[in-house]
């Protein structure tokens, strides 16, 4: 299991970087379009701040959260979306502020839980180290989205691990989520990290594998990026060449994600 302290002091900084590419943005740019289809700048951020309140809620007030869950499953497939609108209507500098407040708020909950919580979320309970994880995993996601909007390119760090861990563990998910059963077999992925080390996940032995450079992996579950324009990322057997076209490592429905970039192709 992962260590909640230095999880949520990745989450910290994976925040502060994110904070470091909008601080300075002109309020013209903060309604730029991102890849995300109607979503701008100011959708990105909101949604974070949205997500950040909703699992302080969780850790902080749980009656007031499962009411939130009632709620927002009443309209299962728009209630992100809603929530960003919402957010992204504030004025920049007030967005920021509000997001700045809520995810060190959120960090301050996380880092007072007592060993062994479990907090709710729209799905199954999840330990402190899990939620950490989850909000990392979306903090670097919706800043590539914001990073690919402003033409930066970001240097990918060991803060990938976790992003990597939640895609692998989540390969049952990527198929419950399509309504399809999961292989019985565990896979083998080795990825390439930042530094040049090997992260490997499953048995070695396993007949399905898949293998690739970290941060293309990365992208490929967050479905920030269409397969073809991730070359290293490579399967051998059915099984897992299938859950590679289907993988995803956020929770709901199964995303679109993005279309080959033009001239793009393995």
């Amino acid at each position: 299991m992962s260590d909640p302290g230095a999880v949520l002091a990745d989450l910290r900084d994976e925040s502060e970087e994110l904070d470091a590419l909008v601080a300075g943005l002109p309020a013209g740019r903060w309604a730029g379009p991102t890849p995300a289809d109607g979503w701008t700048v100011a959708h990105q951020i909101a949604h974070l701040a949205w997500t950040d309140r909703q699992a302080l809620l969780s850790a902080t007030d749980p009656d007031t959260f499962a009411e939130a869950v009632r709620v927002a499953l009443r309209s299962p497939l728009t209630f992100v979306d809603e929530g960003a609108e919402a957010g992204a209507r504030q004025r920049p500098e007030r967005l920021l502020a509000g997001w700045r407040e809520g995810r060190e708020a959120l960090l301050r909950a996380l880092g007072g839980q007592p060993d062994g919580a479990k907090l709710g979320w729209f799905g199954p309970p999840m330990s402190v180290a899990s939620m950490a994880t989850g909000r990392l995993m979306e903090t670097w996601a919706h800043g590539q989205d914001v990073a690919d909007a402003l033409g930066v390119t970001r240097t990918p760090t060991a803060r990938l691990r976790h992003v990597a861990r939640i895609g692998v563990r989540a390969r049952d998910f990527s198929y419950a989520a399509r309504r399809l059963d999961p292989p019985a077999e565990e896979f083998r992925v080795e990825l390439r990290a930042p530094d040049g080390t090997l992260w490997t996940y499953g048995p070695e032995d396993a007949g399905q594998r898949v293998t690739g450079d970290a941060l293309e992996f990365c992208l490929l579950v967050t479905q920030r990026a269409h397969r073809d324009d991730l070359p290293s990322v490579r399967a051998e057997g059915a099984d897992a060449e299938r859950w590679l076209g289907i993988a995803q490592a956020f929770a709901g429905p199964p995303g679109k994600g993005r279309a080959p970039a033009a001239g793009g192709g393995a």
